[in-house]
This record gives C-alpha cells, structure tokens and sequence, in this order.
C-alpha cells in the first residue's frame, strides 16, 4: 500500500515568547496540500510571528512544526526550498524594471540563467505584467507592486507559500484581482497560508479557517462550520401596520421556533426577527403559518452569521481591520 504524503504544514504545541510576554500559547495546525488555510486574528494576536517561525526567519521556543514531513529546525535548508514567503511590506526593489527583480530573485536562489530566464518569462505572462516588464519597479501602482512581490516569492516554484497580509493598503479593484491569481495558485496544486485583515477575503478564499487570538488557536474549521458557531441569524419580515405587526408576532412565538427562543418585534420599523439560520424550511413554515392566518407580509430578508459575527463572538473585537497607514 501506497504511504500517505505528509501534509503541507503540521505544527504541534509550537510556543514562543519574549521576555514574559506569551505571544504563542501551544499553536496546534494541519493544512492539507492544495488548499488555502486562512489565519485570522487581531493586531497583535502573533500571526506574523507565527509565520516568522514557519518561514524559518524565527525559531519557537518550544513545539516542533513539519513542512511535507521535513522539520522546521533540523531540516531549515530543505523547508526554505519549499517555501515562498510575501510579507505585508514589498520587497520590490523600485530602482529596477519588474524584469530585473525577477531575475534578480532567481540568483539568489541559485538557480541556472537559463531557468532564470523561463521562469521570468513565466511569472511575467502569469501574473499580467509583460506590458509592463522593462518599466522600473517605482512607476507601478499598487496592485501591480503586489503582483510582482508575489510573482518574486515564486520564482523558485515554492509548493508551500506564506502571504502575510498581501493585499493590505490595496484598494478593492486590486484586492479582487489578487484575490483571482491566488485562486490560480491554488488550482495549479501549490498550498496558501494566508494571513488576513480581512474577513471577506477569508470567506472567499480559505478552504479552513483558524482564529487566532491571545497566541491561541480559539476556534478552527471551514468558513460554513465558523459561522454555525456565532448566534444571530433570524429571519426578518416587515408588515404593512402596528395590528398585522402584532398578531405575526404573537402566532410565530405560540408555534414556531421554541428552542431558539422568542421573536424579536421593532414596532417603528414594523419588523419582526425570528431565530433562525435561514433555511428554507424555517422560511415555508414562517410563511405557512401567517398565510394560515391571513397575515401578509410585505418584505422578507433572511440574516445569517458571517465572519465578522464570528469574530466578534469568539475574541471580542469588533473588527480585524487594522488603521490606515
């Protein structure tokens, strides 16, 4: 029988501190080959100490961490040859043509001039930035920066690639364009750790999550599973007056929904909420059980937890995003 290959990232109890100061608690990961791992958290939970660690640019002081099956400190060399790391700051060299920092990358990484110059054309063609290619660093915008910083980090055919951050100070145009060439990435077969202030780009891209916060994973699990995990999803509906208001009311509380609690009534917008997590059956027996009844409804609109509810349940913050530059 044919072994099982290691996945891309296995992290075990992994700690580190400064002085007293705890920034990693017993970080505990798995992330399948292939997949997009997203890891959330507030500013100054240690998500880029722990992706310091992993790109072997910092050692923890204790637990032990895998990059397919090859260990981080005994085996460094091999990791960083399998590794490609973004960081939320460019290492763009402005001066020079985007042609030239890709070629510079690759002599760094020791590779032959001929492959240097395939994988220059490559990267170039990959990420759309051939029109651009003999023009200095310093002229692109910022998506076009990011591009190149990202194109940088693959020069060397990295299977594992750590982007901290990579489309902080971007604006949504550029987001969502980088957003479609790690989808890319992914689909080729590389594996993406990524770290994010933003909650909807997880949503979009992670395949699993992890919430990190105080140096503790506080929750882990694909973006549907996250959700499950955050109260207030309800079904809301608006009625043409104060009387039809009141009588849905009171017929939703006496038949419906039991377990997940009562209705919650706004008399001046004329709503009510019912608990829910807005599946279609909860929908249809909300609307079969006022038609029964003769009462109409003018509007429906269904709430379901994101990300943002998530977050706020599990650390307390209202937000990841962090002020602007």
């Amino acid at each position: 029988m044919t072994p099982e290959p290691p996945p891309a990232l296995a992290v075990h109890r992994l700690g580190k501190a400064f002085g007293e100061h705890v920034v990693l608690s017993g970080i505990d990961l798995t992330i399948a080959a292939g997949s997009v791992f997203a890891l959330l958290g507030p500013n100054g939970a240690g998500k880029t100490t722990l992706v310091r660690i992993l790109a072997t640019l910092s050692e923890p002081d204790s637990g032990r961490a895998r990059v397919f099956g090859h260990d981080l400190i005994h085996e460094p060399g091999t990791v960083r040859r399998r590794i490609g790391v973004t960081g939320q700051y460019s290492a763009v060299d402005g001066v020079l043509t985007g042609t030239e920092n890709l070629r510079l990358t690759g002599r760094l990484l020791h590779l032959h001039r001929r492959r240097i110059e395939e994988r220059t054309a490559e990267l170039l063609h990959r990420f759309g930035l051939t029109e651009v290619a003999d023009r200095r660093a310093a002229t692109y915008s910022g998506g076009l920066r990011r591009r190149l910083d990202l194109a940088m980090s693959l020069m060397g055919g990295p299977a594992l690639i750590f982007l901290d951050e990579p489309t902080t100070r971007l604006d949504p145009r550029s987001r969502r364009e980088l957003w479609q060439v790690i989808k890319r990435l992914t689909a080729d077969g590389a594996t993406v750790f990524l770290t994010t202030q933003y909650l909807e780009e997880a949503d979009q891209l992670a395949d699993r999550i992890a919430v990190l916060d105080n140096g503790t994973i506080v929750a882990e699990g694909t973006p549907a599973e996250l959700k499950q995990l955050a109260p207030g999803g309800h079904i809301q509906l608006r009625f043409a007056d104060a009387e039809q208001l009141a009588s849905a009311a009171r017929a939703l509380d006496d038949h419906l929904f039991p377990a997940a609690g009562r209705s919650r009534t706004d008399p001046a917008q004329l709503t009510v909420q019912v608990p829910s997590n807005g599946n279609a059956g909860d929908i249809k027996s909300v609307l079969d059980r006022l038609d029964s009844l003769g009462i109409g409804v003018e509007q429906l609109t269904v709430h379901t937890p994101d990300l943002d509810d998530v977050f706020f349940a599990l650390t307390g913050h209202p937000t990841l995003t962090e002020p602007a530059a």
